[in-house]
């Protein structure tokens, strides 16, 4: 027996991915091989416990799935231990503070405001709530070829609040981070420094982004942004982790079962140690170094149509766009509603001292590692990059109420008038049509 409803939005989904544009950074494509080993037997196995020291019997092929993902975790991202456990980023990165903190403990991480990640000790978190968060920020404009981190100030707070762990990592900051530096404060308080690398994984692994791992005590990501995989996470200890702390990888590990977890998911793991095995073939190299070129090229035709990008550019994956001064505080909103209705997908985003509020932010985050999976080059950059100027430009007589309690009509209004321009509907057939001559996987 078929049941036909979910079938039905499951192909109408796989018809909205291949006639549209999906540029959220933290999307992409896996393979039709990750996909299958997913789907398969494995699904129906329960594995508590670690390999070769389980709770249920009959898990001899899925010791085997999770050890093969495991040497190939450390292979890659050439580290001594590797937990490929964890159900997703999130649950890893609260593994790291039940290994390594107490209740109670400071904690500092980048705000999420300023580009950076929930489960960084953001207040409304379990890691702001449970953890004393401390936050560092971006400068919100810098001079060409600056960083947007301030380490002066970074160092400062540091050394006043000591905090027993340190967040380096984000989920909308389109520079490369200098892991250096922040490994030079850790190391100058006392702290864990752990490398949230969930966006930039698949560059590091590519070779086009510099690994955290010399630095860095811990390092966290998931498997299905930037390196392919299925959803899910990998946690991974350093030698310089194993020197701060012989018993940090035992910790981790007992941190993520029983400390978090049941089960680990063998479907998912097999997925990610075929996603890994993808990563390894010489390809991967190109296609990461492909991703860069191609945001580095998309950042340059967004600022040609008048755009203001966060930092003015992008180094890796990730472009942040500032709208406040184009279309005023909370324009990513009507930014996000408008590209959705041509077929270009992206996510509305807070910018660095944000005017407005994380519900109505003032600007829009993109990447190019989904649009690259697909084939897409430079010159497919700057036609998305223009269409992107091009749609933008009708939202220009539209500004977010500053009083809340009219916002949402004001917006319910927008969508009906935007459903209404004929060049929107043009334009959707373009990008239908661009989109259909490269296939996703």
């Amino acid at each position: 027996m078929k049941d036909s409803t979910i079938y039905n939005l499951v192909k109408k989904e796989e018809k909205r991915q291949r006639e549209g544009l999906e540029m959220i950074p933290s999307e992409n494509y896996a393979s039709t091989h990750v996909r299958a080993v997913l789907s398969s037997y494995l699904v129906n196995k329960y594995s508590e416990g670690y390999p070769k020291k389980r709770y249920y019997g009959g898990n001899e092929n899925a010791d085997e799935v999770e050890i093969i993902a495991q040497k190939r975790a450390k292979k890659i991202f050439k580290v001594p231990h590797a937990n490929v456990q964890p159900y997703s980023g999130s649950p890893a990165n609260f593994a790291v503070y039940m290994a390594t903190c107490s209740p109670g403990d400071t904690v500092m991480g980048q705000a999420l405001t300023a580009g950076g990640h929930l489960t960084h000790g953001h207040n409304v978190s379990a890691t702001g709530i449970f953890f004393k968060p401390v936050q560092y920020k971006v400068r919100r404009s810098i001079s060409k070829g600056e960083d947007l981190f301030d380490f002066d100030e970074i160092r400062k707070l540091a050394k006043e609040h000591k905090p027993k762990l340190i967040w380096v990592g984000g989920t909308a900051h389109p520079l490369i981070f200098n892991y250096k530096k922040f490994g030079i404060i850790a190391d100058e308080v006392g702290a864990y420094l752990v490398a949230d690398i969930a966006h930039v994984a698949g560059l590091i692994a590519g070779g086009a982004h510099p690994s955290p791992v010399p630095y860095v005590h811990i390092v966290t990501t998931t498997t299905h942004k930037t390196l392919r995989g299925p959803r899910g996470g990998l946690i991974m200890v350093t030698e310089k982790g194993l020197k701060k702390d012989p018993d940090l990888a035992k910790k981790i590990d007992r941190a993520v079962f029983p400390g978090l977890q049941g089960g680990p998911h063998d479907n998912q793991t097999a997925a990610i140690a075929v996603a890994l095995y993808e990563v390894a073939q010489p390809s991967f190299k190109k296609y990461a170094a492909q991703i860069v070129k191609n945001s580095k090229v998309l950042a340059e035709t967004l600022i040609e149509g008048g755009l203001t990008l966060i930092a003015g550019r992008s180094e890796n994956h990730l472009l942040l766009v500032d709208l406040t001064s184009t279309f005023g505080p909370g324009a990513g909103v009507f930014a996000q509603k408008i590209l959705d209705k041509v077929g270009i997908t992206l996510n509305k985003n807070t910018v660095p001292e944000e005017p407005m509020s994380p519900y109505y932010p003032s600007g829009v985050r993109m990447g190019t590692a989904a649009s690259t999976t697909r084939g897409m080059k430079e010159k497919e950059m700057v036609f998305i990059g223009k269409t992107i100027v091009k749609t933008l430009n009708f939202i220009k007589k539209y500004r977010m109420p500053a009083e809340k309690e009219k916002r949402t009509e004001y917006i319910k209004n927008f969508e009906n008038e935007i459903g209404k321009i004929k060049e929107l509907k043009q334009i959707r057939e373009q990008i239908k049509k661009f989109a259909l001559r490269f296939p996703i996987p």
